[in-house]
């Protein structure tokens, strides 16, 4: 029903934005990883959306990319997964690298993303996998991805820790990523926060 909403970003608050439409407050729920992204207050964003409509909720869905909202499309249409758990789940990975898991089978790695659980992340690949354009994902560019999103030196002696101490380089920098001002903490306190969300 609503494709999109462009407008000025009025204020932003974990989880949360607020456009300003022609003089209408709309809210946007998005993920940390986008709100990370947006512009300051006060200039102009545009979101690629989703309305969820229930019985007693209508609530949008935001997202900067239109590959994010359409991989969000596919993901609610599995058995078991909402709109909370699909905007998590790119919110966790990114899209390319949710695509990505998908097609390599990973359920391990999806099912670290918070409200998606081993069975969920298993559907989710028998589901989708056949459904995932694989001609967008290649190793160099899942690669390029990730050295896009350097890390500080706190945050990698983190990431390097829970490396060693047996996860997954992308699992580790995930991990990382999603404590809240991971870039201005030191490395025990973001270890400690990561772990929290590992085994959320």
């Amino acid at each position: 029903m609503i494709a999109f909403v462009k407008g000025i970003l009025e204020y932003s608050v974990p989880g949360k934005v607020v456009v300003d439409v022609n003089g209408i407050g709309i809210n946007v729920i998005v993920c940390d990883t986008d709100r990370a992204e947006l512009p300051l207050e006060g200039n102009e964003v545009k979101l690629y959306t989703y309305l969820s409509v229930r019985e007693d909720a209508m609530t949008l869905y935001g997202f900067l990319t239109k590959e994010a909202l359409s991989l969000f499309n596919q993901l609610i249409g599995v058995s078991g997964v909402g709109p909370k758990g699909a905007q998590a789940l790119i919110g966790a990975f990114g899209a390319s690298m949710v695509k990505y898991y998908i097609v390599s089978e990973d359920a391990g790695l999806l099912s670290k993303a918070p409200g998606i659980g081993k069975k969920t992340a298993e559907r989710i690949i028998i589901d989708l996998k056949d459904k995932i354009d694989q001609s967008d994902i290649t190793l160099s560019g899942v690669s390029g991805q990730e050295k896009s999103k350097e890390l500080p030196s706190e945050a990698k002696d983190a990431c390097d820790a829970l490396v060693a101490l047996g996860y997954d380089m992308k699992a580790a920098k995930a991990a990382v990523m999603k404590v809240d001002n991971y870039d201005t903490l030191s490395s025990d306190v973001i270890l400690k926060n990561a772990l929290q969300y590992i085994f959320m």
